[in-house]
């Protein structure tokens, strides 16, 4: 007899949070692991947004909210997309989520419909397909290298679309890349989806605020397509909020409508306290802000020393991400070389290897549609980012 449905024996278990797994039990056995697998900022939330959820809790926001989350701070909401992306949304057009995760399979569970197509870039994030496949969608991967910057071009979606095609899904700044859209990128890309009128934009800003080169671009703010753009953010990597478990999107009336009756099914509104916390760090205009300041100072700072510690490591070739905490090298040098005992075939393998060797766990780029390519993330102290890349390097010298 099966017990478990078809559903979730055909979901794969997130191969980042597998890793994350595997460093804890080996970290519980006495071992010093170096953790570059986690998508988490090693910061603190802000004082004055903890501040602000304890007075919170003395206020008594204790009760239900509405499913889509406080109206005030929908609205607060509202004039965040205004004023730091240029889009238009009304508070009815925001739906607050258990995390921008849910906020994209509410999304998804919304407006697809089996054999549904879903255009996706890859490098993506790991999640996306698995939410699709919930979906019974079919998710149509374009890929990008490291050569193209790990960006896919508009003649390449062009080419991707069918008849079929009802989504395209893709996240910058990019989670495993690291890699960010431009302006002009992101309008040629709306050019395209502006010709078929049946096809929404999932746009996953999460990594809004981790950014290197200046203004962040919305593809939602280009008149052709802004009313068939879903924009998804949060609070978790720009206000190192990941605990409070509190995503946000902006989307069409209907599709809004849409995601407020699911959740209304599945888990109700967020916290209410995490709610009120994030209303302090929405309505902080992100430009005067030292905290975001500060961390965005830091990671580039161990961007660049990661970079140049990379450098040293035959083989290994890169891209300069301008955005989020993670460098995304190909590895295909080391494919087929073997320390004697293990042979590598593929980047499963040689996380696997370097793990298991010098204990640091790194995420393979299968996770995210892209084998020849391992992530590493920079979301730790200059320190560990020193003593993991010399493991590395002395780990990957025994491939021969």
């Amino acid at each position: 007899m099966n017990i478990l449905s078809d559903r979730i024996n055909k979901l794969s278990e997130s191969e980042t949070l597998a890793m994350t797994q595997k460093s804890r039990e080996l970290q519980a056995q006495g071992h010093d692991v170096i953790n570059l697998s986690i998508g988490e900022p090693d910061f603190n939330t802000p004082d004055t947004v903890k501040e602000f959820a304890k007075q919170a809790i003395d206020d008594n926001y204790t009760h239900y909210t509405p499913v889509s989350g406080y109206l005030d701070l929908r609205q607060a909401i509202s004039n965040k997309f205004k004023r730091d992306n240029n889009l238009d949304y009304k508070p009815e057009q925001i739906v607050v989520s258990n995390g921008a995760k849910q906020s994209l399979a509410n999304v998804v569970m919304s407006i697809i419909n089996p054999g549904d197509e879903i255009i996706v870039p890859a490098p993506y994030w790991v999640s996306y397909k698995e939410i699709i496949k919930l979906a019974d969608g079919k998710p149509v991967y374009i890929n990008a290298t490291v050569d193209q910057d790990f960006k896919v071009s508009a003649a390449q979606i062009e080419a991707a679309i069918t008849p079929k095609t009802k989504l395209l899904m893709f996240s910058s700044p990019c989670n495993p890349t690291g890699s960010v859209y431009t302006k002009e990128e992101l309008k040629n890309i709306a050019e395209v989806i502006a010709k078929h009128e049946n096809i929404f934009i999932l746009a996953d800003e999460i990594y809004e605020h981790i950014n290197f080169v200046g203004k962040h671009e919305s593809i939602g703010q280009f008149d052709c397509v802004k009313d068939r753009v879903i924009t998804v953010n949060g609070v978790s990597k720009g206000f190192a909020m990941t605990g409070w478990r509190i995503g946000f999107m902006g989307a069409p009336l209907i599709i809004a409508k849409a995601c407020d009756k699911l959740q209304g099914q599945i888990t109700s509104a967020p916290s209410s306290i995490a709610q009120r916390a994030t209303l302090c760090a929405v309505n902080c205009d992100p430009k005067q802000s030292p905290q975001i300041n500060d961390m965005v100072i830091a990671f580039k700072e161990r961007r660049d020393l990661l970079l140049d510690l990379l450098k040293d490591i035959p083989g290994l070739k890169t891209n300069t991400p301008d955005g989020a905490f993670y460098v995304f090298p190909d590895v295909t040098y080391y494919f087929g070389k073997s320390d004697g005992t293990i042979t590598v075939n593929n980047a499963d393998d040689l996380s696997t290897y370097i793990i298991d060797k010098v204990y640091v766990a790194l995420v393979s780029g299968g996770a995210f549609g892209s084998p020849d390519c391992i992530r590493i993330s920079y979301a730790t102290s200059k320190e560990r980012l020193i003593e993991a890349v010399k493991r590395i390097k002395l780990a990957l010298a025994d491939l021969k």
